[in-house]
């Protein structure tokens, strides 16, 4: 992917390829939603009139700048993901040994591929956050700049927690369903945040 024209990310994405899909195109919203906070840090940066949030914007900056590469990352690795999953269902199963170890490879599978937009979420709940610290303090020419990074992030996080669930549903270990499902539940939290966030914006920009 980091390799690859949009163009031809898309045009992947619109294949009948397995992928990339729903969860790869999840972590491409949160790093375009990382994105957006660094330019709007970089805009502000510098400039005299908002010297005094200088050291929150640095620090935002270097924040987003991680999020990002750790986004795009993590939408590479959701095709990885979802083809190890399909690998274990083209498993032998002829056997009671092949079944089980079929079985077992599923299950494996399923559960590392919920992990993959578990992350992205987090990651999204964070950019959402992000975009709330430098809100106050960014230079208003690019303020729906801010509102647009926190609406990405929100349909990056809504997009992931779809993917989680999907595979949530075919995870026999409760132990394992309770853990994901509840770290979802933590992340989701930021919802809230990020409409707080696009309305605080759309009242600055309509006054």
């Amino acid at each position: 992917m980091r390799k690859t024209t949009i163009e031809d990310w898309l045009t992947d994405l619109a294949s009948e390829l397995p992928a990339p899909g729903g969860g790869a195109a999840a972590g491409m919203n949160a790093a375009t939603g990382a994105a957006l906070v660094s330019m709007v840090c970089n805009l502000t940066i510098g400039k005299p009139k908002f010297a005094e949030h200088e050291a929150v914007m640095r620090e935002a900056l270097a924040e987003a700048e991680r999020l990002r590469a750790e986004a795009l990352r993590l939408a590479e690795d959701d095709a990885e993901a979802f083809s190890g999953v399909m690998a274990a269902y083209k498993l032998p199963k002829a056997t009671a040994e092949e079944k089980a170890a079929r079985t077992a490879a599923i299950q494996s599978g399923l559960a590392e591929a919920a992990e993959v937009p578990l992350a992205v979420a987090k990651v999204s709940a964070q950019v959402i956050r992000l975009s709330g610290k430098i809100l106050d303090g960014s230079n208003p020419n690019v303020l729906s700049d801010v509102a647009v990074a926190a609406s990405s992030a929100k349909s990056a996080l809504e997009s992931a927690a779809l993917n989680v669930d999907i595979n949530l549903g075919s995870i026999k270990d409760a132990e394992v369903r309770e853990r994901l499902a509840s770290a979802l539940n933590e992340s989701l939290q930021a919802k809230v945040q990020a409409e707080a966030i696009m309305q605080a914006v759309a009242k600055r920009i309509r006054a």
